[in-house]
């Protein structure tokens, strides 16, 4: 099976959703399918019902966030040297030429990716157009309105 890179904050957020799921919405659910077991028959009981899909939602998120931290390939950048190239988990500042606008992007894994937060999928088009350069070099990225060129101005193992 292929691993998936993750960051260490993506893989430590999952791990934090797995275990409030296990530990905190699993049990209530539990508590009101058997409250509504209570209530008498099960046929036209719409509370248990809504208890057993909640259920199943949970149970499917879990078997989810299991699945992806099983194939997970676990990526930290703090411990690693700063050798100025982007490579993945690095924050990398960009310089759009033609505009001379600066923006900073983190880049994550499918699953982190939150281009709200400034975090991009490593399979993004920006992302696969900076892999492997390095500081002051000039990339060229296909966007939705055309070719745009960026600088890197900087590259953080943050």
């Amino acid at each position: 099976m292929n691993k998936i890179p993750m960051t260490a904050e993506g893989a430590e957020k999952l791990r934090a959703e797995l275990n409030e799921l296990k530990s905190v919405k699993r049990p209530a659910i539990i508590k009101a399918i058997a409250e509504a077991r209570e209530h008498g028959d099960l046929k036209e009981n719409a509370e248990y019902h809504a208890a057993r899909e909640q259920q199943g939602f949970c149970e499917g998120r879990i078997q989810d966030i299991e699945a992806k931290l099983s194939n997970a390939q676990i990526i930290d950048v703090t411990k690693m040297q700063n050798t100025g190239k982007v490579i993945f988990g690095v924050t990398v500042t960009l310089l759009n030429v033609d505009t001379d606008e600066e923006t900073t992007y983190k880049i994550v894994g499918d699953d982190e990716a939150d281009i709200k937060n400034n975090r991009i999928s490593v399979n993004s088009p920006i992302a696969r157009g900076l892999i492997g350069k390095e500081v002051d070099d000039v990339v060229t990225i296909q966007t939705p309105s055309g070719a745009v060129e960026f600088e890197i101005t900087q590259v953080e193992y943050i």
